[in-house]
């Protein structure tokens, strides 16, 4: 069964990792995407993918911090298939990591523009896109640090993807009563290539994999079905809500 059969979906952050696995997911279920990335090969290899699975995706290649971009992914739904129903903003980096009084301005503000400003202007035009429609589904991709768990050299990173969730509680209750749900998704450690940078030494993938009580990291493919729960009615009654999909990372003390 095609949980998205006749949606149109936008995916940010669809080149790699979790995007890219929710992008060929939510295809596969029968939406119809615009994809964004900042690498158009990346993304040209991904539309194939889908188009190669009977699906149907266009790439919209910019930097998620350009409004205009969020206007154009947004426009782009609307003429080549009629609307939006659904949009994925996943789209992050962690940034520079360090102590929050050796951080140097210009990385915490880029680290702010990239994870939250470009969820809020995603949100700006996605929003009344949805409306049109008669409801839909935003889905912002948050994280367990700043949440649940204060990790230290974190801080830029944290408090973008914490804001991020009182931004999803904010949209879900002004949003409402226009049929449109907002939902944050809190992954834990998760095998993609910004989880195998941060991780490259054997110890600190095996610290990380302990942190989790699952003793292990996420496939992007586990966050993706998590995603796809959120995106289609089988959550018509979920808003609002910090969806943690984090290997049981936030209650684990072992």
């Amino acid at each position: 069964m095609k949980q998205l059969a006749g949606k149109v979906a936008i995916v940010t952050g669809a080149s790699s990792g979790i995007g890219y696995h929710t992008a060929r997911l939510f295809a596969q279920h029968g939406a119809k995407l615009v994809v964004t990335a900042r690498r158009i090969e990346e993304l040209n290899i991904l539309v194939e993918q889908i188009r190669q699975e009977d699906g149907v995706a266009i790439a919209v290649a910019g930097d998620i911090r350009n409004e205009q971009l969020a206007q154009r992914l947004v426009q782009t739904a609307e003429e080549r298939f009629g609307g939006l129903d659904i949009a994925f903003n996943n789209a992050g980096t962690m940034g520079p990591s360090g102590p929050v009084q050796d951080t140097d301005l210009r990385d915490w503000n880029d680290t702010l523009a990239i994870n939250l400003t470009s969820a809020f202007l995603g949100a700006k035009y996605q929003i009344p896109a949805m409306a049109a429609r008669g409801g839909g589904s935003i889905i912002f991709t948050s994280t367990f640090v700043g949440y649940t768990v204060g990790m230290p050299g974190m801080g830029a990173y944290a408090a973008s993807k914490a804001g991020m969730i009182g931004l999803t509680q904010v949209i879900a209750a002004e949003c409402g009563r226009q049929g449109i749900r907002a939902n944050a998704l809190l992954p834990g450690g998760t095998d993609t290539p910004m989880g195998r940078a941060a991780t490259a030494a054997p110890e600190a993938r095996q610290f990380v994999e302990n942190l989790h009580a699952l003793k292990r990291m996420a496939e992007p493919q586990e966050i993706a079905q998590s995603a796809l729960y959120l995106a289609s009615d089988a959550s018509s009654f979920v808003t609002g809500t910090a969806l943690l999909v984090d290997g049981g990372v936030s209650i684990n003390r072992t």
